[in-house]
């Protein structure tokens, strides 16, 4: 399924659940685009701030592996939310994450309407990343997995047990690659 154009979504909800507050003149006071394919974890997310030049960056992305093959509803939900975290912080300039201010106008946008149901965490199916390597105690020899190398990351039990809970070069982990039929 071909992506939809979110801009139209979001002017439509902005008039319909913002009152108009979320453009100044004609433009949107945040961006709204989809991710390029990397954002794999989350079905979208709200970011202002600065860039590394210095830039103002104020943008909500929509994750296009996640919801492409959707149905409407689920882009719909999802854009309104992370527009709720715009609102909070670029109308309300309040800083909170899923606070009193989000559950208000959730709980208000979706008695309203019927098309779709904002919630604080989505139920999209999100692929699994399996791990990459073990990462082995050698002291203990516990294995645990992990998705990337840490250089330096030891192993609490021992640390604990046996320094104290101060990390010690002797509980180190060692990584092995996870196996092909593991």
């Amino acid at each position: 399924m071909a992506l939809i154009p979110l801009l139209p979504i979001f002017h439509r909800f902005n008039r319909e659940y913002f009152d108009g507050s979320l453009v100044k003149g004609l433009k949107p006071l945040v961006s709204v685009r989809w991710s390029d394919g990397r954002l794999r974890n989350t079905a979208g997310f709200y970011r202002h701030g600065r860039k590394s030049r210095g830039n103002r960056v104020c943008e909500i992305v929509l994750s296009s592996p996640i919801l492409e093959n959707l149905p409407s509803s689920a882009v719909e939900s999802t854009l309104c939310h992370e527009m709720i975290h715009a609102w909070i912080d670029l109308v309300l300039k309040v800083s909170e994450g899923h606070g009193p201010n989000f559950y208000a106008r959730m709980k208000e946008i979706n008695s309203a309407q019927n098309k779709f149901q904002i919630s604080v965490r989505h139920q999209f199916p999100v692929p699994v990343k399996l791990p990459k390597w073990w990462g082995i105690c050698p002291s203990c020899g516990l294995r645990s997995p992990y998705k990337r190398l840490v250089r330096g990351l030891a192993c609490k039990h021992c640390c604990d047990a046996l320094y104290d809970g101060r990390w010690n070069s002797n509980c180190v982990l060692i990584y092995e690659p996870v196996s092909e039929n593991c």
